[in-house]
């Protein structure tokens, strides 16, 4: 009943699971971003094709027996892509078994004309994505006409996906030839595959930008989860060998070899624009 009163107890939904509290929410999201277009010179070429890996999974239980319920985050998904747009990328948009897109509804910038425009377009895609086995399955022998693989966050790309074959397949496809990979937030969980059957980290020792685990620790608090997380993302980057190069949930965002991190929500827009300028600055030009 305090929480209530206080304004941070989680939400419950139809479903059971929880979403944050009106505190929460009002301290972590907003109706708009700060998305700022940037000039770029539109991508001419044989790679402009992205391949998006979004969870299919809405519900996290918490230490506690709560449910969470998340997804991937809007405004990771959906700003960097708005970037990437702009900078002549198109996308492929898979989910581990071609199950529709979730992210989290609670966190959407609704006022935000650029993002919502983004989520229209994409919109039907989203509800029918492909099957991320089908995309390995035609991987080609070479980075083909792939320029990126990006991993949105939100606490729902620490479901499944760190356990999915075809994303340990994908990522390490990717780092054979060349075609960068992009995560934010708990995007980067998406990492750990790569050490699923029994094969090394393939990022020991890369820097890279994560969700700190110490503000996933203290959300709860304030009712933006409901309980203790089941596992903490960043201590596990860490104790295979990555170096995580941010200490708060800030803007920060890195770029180690082919690896383009961001550190949370707020890196959204920065990541989306590192991201756009290294593609456009390293990939091959001239016609298809």
């Amino acid at each position: 009943m305090l929480k209530s009163l206080l304004g941070i107890a989680p939400k419950q939904e139809p479903d059971g699971s929880y979403s944050p509290s009106k505190l929460a929410l009002k301290l972590a999201t907003s109706d708009v971003t700060d998305y700022a277009p940037g000039a770029y010179d539109a991508y001419r070429g044989p790679r402009a094709r992205i391949l998006v890996v979004f969870t299919e999974q809405k519900n996290m239980t918490m230490k506690n027996g709560r449910m969470f319920s998340t997804g991937n985050h809007p405004v990771e998904s959906l700003v960097p892509m708005l970037h990437l747009q702009r900078a002549g990328f198109e996308f492929e948009i898979a989910t581990p078994t071609g199950e529709p897109v979730v992210l989290e509804t609670w966190a959407m910038p609704t006022g935000d004309a650029a993002v919502m425009g983004m989520h229209a377009e994409l919109k039907a895609r989203l509800e029918s994505p492909k099957s991320l086995g089908d995309v390995v399955e035609a991987l080609p022998d070479g980075p083909g006409p792939y320029a990126g693989v990006f991993v949105p966050g939100g606490h729902g790309a620490m479901l499944g996906i760190p356990e999915d074959p075809n994303v340990g397949a994908v990522l390490r496809w990717a780092h054979a030839h060349g075609v960068f990979t992009i995560a934010l937030c708990h995007g980067p969980g998406a990492l750990l595959a790569t050490t699923l059957d029994g094969r090394d980290f393939l990022y020991a020792g890369y820097e890279m930008a994560v969700f700190p685990d110490a503000v996933d620790e203290k959300t709860p608090l304030i009712g933006y989860l409901p309980g203790r997380m089941p596992w903490l993302l960043a201590a596990k980057l860490e104790g295979l060998g990555a170096k995580i190069v941010n200490t708060k949930a800030d803007d920060t965002c890195h770029i180690d070899r082919d690896l383009i991190t961001g550190a949370s929500p707020a890196a959204a827009n920065a990541l989306g624009a590192l991201a756009a300028t290294t593609l456009l600055e390293k990939l091959p030009r001239g016609e298809s």
